[in-house]
């Protein structure tokens, strides 16, 4: 027998009897009314192409040369390897696959950071509670899977920054809410279920996200066992999605995009935290503490105070530096009217600040929220599919540039401003 029909075979289980019109997810966890595009192509999108948009969070730019990643190496042979993916500020999960997703900086998507209030403070987003991460409200731009859903064309996503939420009033065809107890290979065999659906209903734009590297490497450090475990789990993951793909008969319009979210790097040892506590009164002063920095918002505003409180530190502090939000870098993106804090306090590289000593918990073995220049910060940016060239190599790439590939990439059009460089992938498709 041949080959790909041992392969298809062995896939009939991952697809099931009869090929339903839609995968068998539970049936809370599908939420038909917010697709625009009803859970079915339109005629005219049936035959694009297929995107599968991978991110492996905390996943920094050397591991493929610093582990061994059979499977990454595979795709970067088969497609194209940028030399890093360098994140938006702040270098953290849920502002930077928001990012990725929409081609628009935090301050202008509105995701500033993991956990942070409105610009009226009676309210917060806090990246653990489901009732904030699935409100719609909080989030601007128009992500991939909504562009894809508004023009008719079936989404999917397996975990992903957004996709639990109704942006616009849109989410993807088929989605999942996060569970990290999920195994790697459910959301591969899921996935793949979703590819081996009728073209009715088979989505053309897929979302799908592996935390494993960036827990391991938070408790254990980048260079642990733990992490190199971790690493090749994941790896393991790409091949079963790559081989699965391969057997299927939508394998020869398939793309594969791998990003990561931002890198990873450990503290200086003996590095002493500054304690922000021990030097100005942070009393109505709602604090964000991440180990590498601190968010400081103010119940209410108060320039002077704020202005105070930058001079006292940045006359005390010798490893970090604390900013208006008007007086942030110009580089990090960062309005004036958005929802970033009012003071930024960002240490330096390898260097750690906390608001209180009982925030001590963050400084943990690995850690990332450094500036975005720090190259230990930056991440993968992988590609593969039928019009990208094989075995390229880019310089480095911005974390707003990916979406104008992915757009190109599925034959859709946009109408809004971004904020990357529509030329800095695009131009390497055939």
């Amino acid at each position: 027998m041949h080959p790909i029909r041992i392969l298809l075979l062995l896939l009939l289980p991952l697809v099931g009897c009869g090929q339903p019109d839609r995968p068998s997810l539970p049936e809370q966890e599908q939420v038909y009314p917010h697709a625009a595009s009803g859970g079915v192509n339109a005629p005219d999108q049936r035959s694009k192409p297929t995107l599968i948009l991978v991110s492996i969070d905390g996943f920094r730019w050397d591991y493929p040369d610093l582990f061994d990643t059979p499977a990454i190496d595979r795709l970067v042979q088969s497609g194209v390897r940028a030399e890093a993916l360098v994140p938006a500020f702040p270098t953290l999960t849920f502002p930077n696959h928001y990012t990725i997703a929409t081609g628009l900086y935090p301050g202008d998507h509105g995701i500033v950071a993991n956990n942070f209030p409105s610009r009226d403070r009676t309210r917060w987003y806090q990246y653990k509670r489901r009732e904030t991460v699935q409100d719609g409200r909080w989030y601007g731009g128009e992500p991939i899977w909504v562009a894809a859903e508004r023009a008719g064309m079936v989404s999917a996503a397996f975990f992903f920054v957004g996709t639990e939420a109704a942006v616009g009033g849109v989410q993807p065809s088929y989605w999942r809410a996060f569970d990290a107890q999920v195994p790697g290979i459910d959301r591969v065999d899921q996935v793949l279920r979703w590819l081996a659906l009728p073209a009715a209903s088979r989505p053309h734009m897929i979302t799908l996200y592996f935390e494993d590297v960036d827990v391991a490497s938070h408790a254990y450090g980048p260079e642990s066992r733990e992490n190199l475990r971790a690493v090749r789990h994941v790896d393991a993951y790409l091949d079963r999605l790559m081989q699965g793909i391969a057997a299927l008969p939508v394998s020869d319009n398939v793309y594969v995009v791998l990003v990561s979210d931002h890198g990873q790097s450990t503290y200086k040892q003996n590095a002493r935290p500054f304690v922000l506590g021990d030097h100005v009164d942070l009393k109505g002063i709602a604090t964000v503490d991440g180990g590498s920095l601190s968010f400081l918002f103010f119940n209410k505003p108060d320039r002077r105070r704020a202005a105070s409180i930058r001079d006292v530190v940045n006359n005390k502090w010798q490893h970090g530096k604390v900013w208006l939000r008007n007086e942030a870098p110009s580089e990090w993106h960062v309005a004036d009217d958005s929802r970033f804090p009012d003071l930024i306090v960002l240490a330096d590289p390898q260097q750690a600040v906390l608001s209180e000593r009982k925030a001590s918990y963050k400084l943990l073995a690995g850690n990332h929220g450094w500036d975005p220049s720090f190259e230990d910060m930056h991440g993968i940016f992988i590609a593969t599919g039928p019009r990208l060239p094989q075995g390229e190599r880019i310089g480095r790439i911005n974390s707003v540039d990916i979406y104008p590939l992915m757009l190109e990439i599925l034959g859709l059009s946009n109408g809004r401003p971004l904020d990357g460089d529509p030329e800095s992938l695009t131009r390497l498709l055939r």
